[in-house]
């Protein structure tokens, strides 16, 4: 099996035209993962290349990938995504990943930041101060979830929990969705694809289906998003994301 020229074309568009160790050491795996992940995948779907990449990123963070990341991101700043945007993933999982897993791809993404003469910090994105994060969380919340949705989270509460539903509005929607370098609808989007890609978070994968179709993000770009991160995080976990698709926006009977 050869790679294909496509698959060639892409792969050298997204990292150059070195030629990876494993080609040596590893040619046959090279060459049907080659044709799978920059012919076949790529190829399906309309999600835009910009998008893609993001996307891949979020994944990538939240599988702990942190040599292919390093490879990845240097794809992705070569090809339109901003310093800005990769900054704003990498805080973005924080929310949903914690900082114990986010800190090495910061230290990273700023190795490769430094490296490509981009100069640190990047400018502020915060929209938000300490007295109306709370207030911008919930409207930011209340369009992903639902406002009635939203109300019901904190008006049953138990008291000892209640702190953790104000620390989620204020802190996870009002510190994190608010900011500046990637809209609100992308932000979700990424956010689906950092839970899926970890695993283990089947309930929340679920509510951000339905805070996705809210934001206008439907069953087919969720599904064509997932077929993207099938070489990266296996199928195992894009099965399970598809399963949550399909759970809460399930097919037509017409087969759509």
């Amino acid at each position: 099996m050869a790679v294909s020229d496509a698959a060639r074309a892409n792969h050298d568009r997204l990292f150059g035209d070195g030629v990876s160790n494993l080609s040596v050491t590893d040619p046959e795996l090279v060459e049907y993962f080659g044709n799978f992940a920059f012919d076949e995948v790529l190829a399906h779907g309309d999600v835009d290349e910009h998008t893609r990449l993001l996307a891949v990123l979020a994944a990538l963070v939240a599988c702990q990938a942190q040599g292919e990341c390093r490879v990845m991101l240097g794809a992705a700043l070569t090809n339109g995504v901003s310093p800005v945007e990769v900054k704003e993933l990498l805080y973005q999982a924080v929310a949903y990943l914690g900082i114990g897993k986010v800190l090495d791809f910061l230290h990273l993404t700023n190795d490769v930041l430094t490296a490509r003469g981009v100069e640190l910090p990047l400018p502020g994105q915060s929209t938000t101060t300490p007295q109306t994060r709370f207030d911008r969380g919930w409207d930011a919340q209340a369009q992903i979830v639902g406002e009635d949705r939203l109300q019901t989270m904190h008006s049953s509460a138990r008291p000892e929990e209640k702190h953790i539903q104000d620390w989620l509005t204020a802190n996870c929607f009002g510190d994190h969705y608010t900011r500046d370098g990637i809209d609100l609808v992308t932000r979700e989007l990424l956010t689906f694809v950092l839970l899926v890609a970890h695993g283990g978070c089947d309930p929340q994968v679920r509510g951000h289906v339905a805070g996705n179709l809210r934001m206008g993000n439907d069953r087919h770009r969720l599904i064509d998003v997932l077929s993207q991160l099938v070489p990266y995080i296996g199928y195992p976990r894009t099965l399970n994301g598809l399963a949550a698709v399909n759970e809460v926006a399930p097919a037509q009977a017409s087969g759509e």
